[in-house]
């Protein structure tokens, strides 16, 4: 049995054991970083699961440590914020974040959040081979990977995902809320405006591909993947 590594990054030592002891009391296995400089270190030293990430660090902020992180990995991450404002739940999926938890917070619900991602994060490796081949599009589920013109474009695991499950069903119009219930999974706590962010993340790396596809935005209803075939 997998036994995950988290690394917890918060500068409140006191945050970081409390979650410690829940999460090694559940099984997990934990590394701690107090600053931001520190935790991109132990992050490629250590290769965690998952990260449990603050924003307001010493040394490299949590916006600086998420695009380090992202630079090279698709590792699950959770944002652990005292900022509740839309505006930094938003900045914090833009920059590939896959949840985020507002302080103050109960550590249970930590627990169950890195669980919920980590169950999300995990389905593809046992998933059939799921494929999706468009002009100048290739969208490949079982090795993760997005071509784009021949060419490989890294992306989260959570976007590929998502333009997967609209391309796989072309013309099909999806809510935010069924792509949230369908691609996220009944247990996400997160909020509409989610897909959003990633339908965005998601254009800015195919757009202008073909003029055989879309990926289009269907006013004040949500999206669908529209295909001339």
């Amino acid at each position: 049995m997998v036994k995950y590594k988290v690394l917890i990054v918060d500068d409140d030592e006191n945050i970081c054991n409390l979650l410690r002891l829940y999460l090694e009391k559940e099984g997990f296995e934990t590394v701690l970083a107090f600053d931001g400089a520190k935790a991109v270190e132990l992050f490629e030293k250590e290769k965690p699961h998952i990260v449990l990430l603050d924003i307001m660090l010493p040394v490299l902020d949590g916006w600086q440590v998420c695009r380090e992180i992202r630079k090279n990995s698709n590792c699950p991450l959770i944002m652990l914020t005292a900022k509740g404002e839309t505006f930094d739940k938003v900045l914090g999926l833009e920059l590939g974040a896959d949840d985020y938890i507002v302080k103050p917070f109960e550590a249970k619900e930590v627990v169950a959040r890195v669980r919920a991602v980590l169950r999300r994060s995990a389905a593809p490796e046992v998933s059939s081979q799921k494929e999706v081949h468009l002009d100048n599009l290739d969208i490949n589920l079982s090795n993760y990977e997005l071509k784009v013109k021949g060419e490989l474009i890294s992306t989260p695991p959570k976007e590929l995902e998502l333009l997967y499950h609209l391309a796989s069903n072309p013309n099909v119009m999806f809510s935010r809320d069924q792509l949230l219930d369908e691609v996220w999974g009944f247990d996400y706590c997160g909020e509409s405006r989610t897909i959003d962010v990633h339908i965005k993340r998601i254009r800015e790396k195919i757009d202008g591909a073909s003029d055989k596809w879309e990926l289009r935005t269907v006013w004040a209803r949500g999206y669908k993947f529209v295909t001339n075939d």
